[in-house]
């Protein structure tokens, strides 16, 4: 199937986002589709819901969140649980439900993110957190987590290589070189200690988490202009099984040009050898 013949029959990829307040929902969907605009609330009539609706009490899970810059794209908003506890919990729990059994493939959720912001006073998980890996069953849908903030940690890296070469009693005229290396280094350290580290422990080899994400992406910088988001993109494709999905979000995805001509090779190569296998 074409591009042109998949949109007339899937014209967008439909996206849950989860998240608590302040984890870079909205930011991260801003990068992603390539805008520093905030998107259009549409309600499930299809009616533009107005701005005093959205005041926050007022949330509704099934309202569609769609940017200009990429319509193709239909984000749906969950606040996380710390905002309604078991209330909200359980919207999201239905809503899933509810979406996993439409018969129009448009209508499904397609993926999942689920973000856990890297910040100091956020890195713990919640208990809503725990709850939605244990309990919430999400069938045939990808979860990819989301470490926002992840930058966050790059000063902590920094604090430690930095305090390391204080220790090592370095001579005052090298000490800026030192401190100047400790900060270019700190990016790939905050990495291998966070590869290393409970959060990774807990999300993928703890009883309390039965129900693990497919694979997770650290987000570092999403409040610069010039953010990478390409490292999202790469991994929610690689967790979709199915190729009409597949082909949907890397053609509506724009942030990613290498993306779509991974895709667009692997796809003539997997016809190439289905070929040769038919002789």
């Amino acid at each position: 199937m074409n591009s042109s013949n998949l949109r007339q029959k899937f014209d967008r990829f439909r996206i849950l986002i989860i998240g608590r307040a302040n984890a870079g929902k909205t930011t991260i969907l801003q990068r992603v589709c390539n805008t520093q605009k905030k998107p259009e609330i549409y309600n499930s009539a299809g009616n533009k819901v107005r701005s005093i609706i959205l005041l926050r009490g007022m949330h509704d899970i099934e309202n569609e969140m769609v940017f200009r810059s990429n319509p193709g794209f239909v984000f749906h908003d969950s606040r996380g649980f710390e905002a309604g506890g078991d209330s909200e919990f359980d919207k999201v729990k239905a809503f899933i439900a509810a979406r996993s059994l439409e018969t129009d493939l448009k209508n499904r959720i397609h993926a999942i993110w689920y973000c856990i912001p890297m910040d100091e006073s956020s890195r713990s998980f919640t208990e809503g957190e725990t709850k939605f890996f244990s309990q919430c069953d999400t069938g045939s849908i990808p979860v990819i987590v989301l470490f926002t903030k992840f930058d966050a940690l790059y000063d902590v890296s920094y604090a430690l290589l930095k305090e390391h070469d204080v220790l090592l009693s370095i001579e005052d005229a090298q000490l800026e070189a030192h401190l100047k290396e400790a900060r270019a280094r700190a990016p790939k350290h905050a990495e291998e200690l966070f590869a290393k580290g409970p959060q990774l422990k807990i999300l993928y080899n703890s009883k309390e988490i039965t129900r693990p994400p497919r694979c997770h992406v650290c987000l570092p910088n999403m409040d610069k202009n010039d953010a990478d988001c390409a490292p999202l993109m790469r991994r929610t494709a690689e967790t979709l099984d199915n190729e009409v999905l597949k082909q949907l979000f890397v053609s509506t995805q724009q942030t990613n040009l290498e993306l779509c001509m991974k895709h667009a090779v692997e796809r003539q190569l997997s016809r190439v050898l289905f070929a040769c296998n038919e002789r």
